[in-house]
């Protein structure tokens, strides 16, 4: 069955200051292989941009093994699954030499690029005869995050033109860098990411205050992003001891 496989070089400028790949890198070579993906089989940002089309992304799973550090090469693995209604799934499997340290699943929507409004998969896969991959790198399918009640304020920050990506609005990593803004070098120090879920509520625009509160359920910490009362991102994290 189909797979897309690439390489990549963790370098210094992809990890934090323990020497853990930031989530936003991690999230960014995955995306990076998705495209790749996409091109192969003929529905890549050339394929459809022209028709006006375009794909978003609507959701992250991603659960690590350990933390990936400074200097590993990492193999990742990416398919995607047969395409239903309005949703594109996406599967990922992270290699470390033969281990295997991170699974991941995506979730993706067709969007019209002039509305943003999504679209039905048919609106480009009808009458599609490609082989798909039907494996899951992970079993996830628990894809809602609750809103955040009585959380604390814990950061903001005014989007910019550097957050932008082609289609005009905050990219979708750079969601993952705020929402982690939110804790201190003193909580971070000494953890590791078990596993993250993301979920993007609404796209964030040039001068846009969004501010991220915090709060706990259980092993879980919650997070939302707002600009004034509308909920943009939800992010649920757990962590693990690293000592």
């Amino acid at each position: 069955m189909y797979r897309n496989i690439r390489k990549y070089d963790i370098r210094y400028t992809d990890v934090d200051f323990k020497d853990d790949i930031k989530l936003s890198s991690l999230m960014s070579v995955l995306e990076e292989s998705a495209c790749i993906s996409a091109d192969e089989l003929g529905f890549g940002y050339a394929d459809i941009a022209p028709r006006g089309i375009g794909f978003i992304l609507a959701n992250w799973y991603i659960k690590l093994a350990r933390p990936i550090k400074l200097g590993e090469q990492l193999t990742v693995h990416t398919w995607p699954m047969k395409p239903k209604n309005t949703i594109f799934l996406r599967e990922f499997e992270v290699y470390s030499g033969e281990e295997k340290v991170c699974v991941a699943s995506t979730r993706w929507c067709m969007v019209d690029l002039k509305t943003f409004a999504v679209l039905p998969t048919s609106a480009f896969f009808e009458g599609d005869t490609r082989e798909y991959n039907d494996f899951r790198a992970v079993e996830f399918n628990s894809w809602r995050i609750a809103p955040v009640k009585d959380g604390e304020k814990r950061y903001e920050k005014i989007v910019s033109v550097s957050d932008y990506d082609h289609y005009f609005h905050m990219n979708n990593t750079k969601y993952a860098d705020v929402c982690l803004d939110a804790f201190t070098v003193e909580e971070l120090d000494g953890v590791c990411i078990e596993d993250v879920q993301i979920t993007y509520v609404k796209q964030c625009k040039r001068g846009e205050k969004l501010e991220i509160f915090r709060s706990v359920d259980g092993d879980f910490c919650l997070l939302e992003g707002r600009v004034g009362d509308e909920p943009r991102v939800r992010m649920k994290v757990r962590f693990r001891k690293t000592r």
